[in-house]
């Protein structure tokens, strides 16, 4: 069992302590004392802003890039922070939104589209505009085959039933609005976002 330090006690070790931390500074210290200014680590960044992805509230961040936007140089995010002019967040972000830099540089992140053909184990790399047409396709083969355009009692009502769309929360009201007027010209009725998922 460990014995309380009593008064003396505590001012012989204060001043022990005092006594060798200044000793130890002067044998450092130097005799010139020189000037220098540090870079800010942000002055030759490149600024983005965007949106986090993490849930729907849609914080505002900055992201900010090394690199001169050159051709041949690539560039890499190194510093994530809110964005204080977003009036979501005003600069503000959850613990998970402050460690996005974790999820951009991690190993396992997705950064191009990926297939699993039927009877296939594997997911194999595509391209986007690969990506893009065979899902174009995919959804016209199904829109074709499965579009009602009238019910039982002959009322025109242009749905389709078989495909349904899950939107992004975190837009803007003009994403919303577009992507709206987008999938209900397909007839499609059955649209979420991941708001409630």
């Amino acid at each position: 069992m460990n014995k309380p330090v009593n008064r003396r006690q505590f001012f012989r070790i204060c001043a022990a302590t005092v006594g060798t931390s200044t000793l130890a500074a002067l044998g450092v210290m130097p005799s010139i004392a020189h000037a220098e200014m540090r870079i800010y680590k942000l002055d030759r960044a490149t600024e983005t802003r965007n949106t986090c992805a993490y849930c729907s509230v849609g914080c505002g961040i900055l992201m900010y890039s090394t690199g001169d936007k050159a051709k041949n140089v690539k560039s890499e995010v190194f510093h994530i922070e809110g964005d204080s002019d977003h009036p979501v967040n005003r600069g503000t972000l959850c613990p998970k939104g402050a460690a996005l830099l974790d999820m951009i540089h991690s190993p396992t992140r997705l950064k191009h589209p990926e297939v699993r053909r039927p009877g296939s184990d594997k997911w194999e790399p595509i391209a986007w505009d690969q990506a893009f047409d065979e899902v174009a396709k995919l959804m016209k083969a199904d829109r074709d085959a499965n579009f009602i355009s009238k019910n039982a009692d002959g009322a025109t009502v242009n749905r389709w039933l078989s495909t349904g769309m899950l939107a992004a929360s975190a837009s803007s009201n003009e994403t919303g609005y577009l992507t709206q007027k987008f999938v209900r010209s397909l007839g499609i009725l059955a649209i979420d976002n991941q708001a409630r998922v």
